[in-house]
């Protein structure tokens, strides 16, 4: 066993056993266990006996969160390397920046998932222009890049970022009402869907759209979404 390997920490989200080759192993990149927990918390509905399990892992030598590009860009040969080593039908990498996709996309030619571009995806089904709430002010230039690499730039009508500790926003109630303010911010902006900018967001998604009133998408879900459909794609 390697030191990827050897350092998981792992949360299993899954309705039935299965091979490793099977599931959808869903990587956090940093190395938040409240964070991973919310992560796996938030899948639980989508593990069903039709669908390959999802497994939630996160790398205790990542970073506390992806705050700025060097986290972003320090996580890519990390991420290859775990790939390498951990057998699985498809691949989501669970953070809202989407980072290391494309190196992660050389190491493995099962599908590699990105939240973000699954939930912008989402989003255009649901509305003209979306928001994000996103994590940190260093966020946006992340997530704008790949809107741009997707697009659909002039699709964002706002991002609001909430600039709290990782262990806030994972906290039950800690970061609820700033998350509720900034998805009324953004809908007041001309938002018509919200997106939630980091995976630490997860467990707050049905109080945040019920206090903005229009859909509000939870990126590892969209990205469960996506990696059910490749894989039944085969």
């Amino acid at each position: 066993m390697d030191g990827c390997q050897a350092g998981l920490a792992a949360a299993s989200v899954a309705a039935h056993p299965g091979p490793m080759s099977r599931r959808i192993l869903v990587i956090n990149p940093n190395s938040s266990a409240s964070c991973t927990r919310g992560i796996a918390d938030s899948l639980r509905p989508f593990a069903t006996p039709a669908a390959p399990p999802f497994e939630v892992v996160s790398m205790p030598g990542g970073p506390p969160a992806i705050a700025s590009w060097r986290d972003w860009y320090g996580v890519a040969e990390p991420l290859c390397r775990l790939v390498e080593a951990e057998p699985a039908a498809a691949y989501i990498i669970a953070c809202v920046s989407d980072p290391g996709l494309e190196a992660v996309r050389t190491a493995t030619t099962r599908p590699v998932i990105g939240p973000f571009r699954s939930a912008v995806a989402a989003a255009l089904t649901r509305a003209e222009r979306f928001g994000v709430i996103a994590f940190v002010d260093a966020s946006k230039a992340r997530q704008r890049r790949v809107l741009q690499s997707m697009g659909v730039e002039a699709r964002l009508a706002a991002t609001v970022a909430l600039n709290l500790p990782m262990e806030t926003l994972t906290d039950p109630l800690a970061a609820r009402d700033a998350l509720c303010d900034a998805a009324r911010q953004l809908v007041a902006q001309g938002s018509d869907a919200v997106i939630l900018g980091c995976a630490g967001m997860a467990a707050h998604r049905a109080a945040v759209e019920d206090a903005a009133g229009v859909p509000v998408i939870e990126p590892c879900q969209a990205a469960a979404v996506q990696a059910i459909l490749a894989t039944a794609a085969g």
